[in-house]
């Protein structure tokens, strides 16, 4: 009987580290910036006027 409690648990334990993995990027993560600092051309620009 208590062979099947790892077999029938592992679902829960993975849903339960998903879970955790999402709140943590969420929450503990600074967050991306979702724009570019500088447009891509100014960034050529600078780069070929070097």
């Amino acid at each position: 009987m208590y062979a099947l409690i790892v077999p029938a648990s592992t679902p829960f334990v993975l849903l339960a580290v998903v879970m955790a993995l999402s709140w943590w990027e969420d929450r503990i993560l600074p967050p991306s910036p979702t724009e570019p600092a500088e447009p891509p051309a100014e960034q050529l620009a600078k780069l070929t006027s070097d």
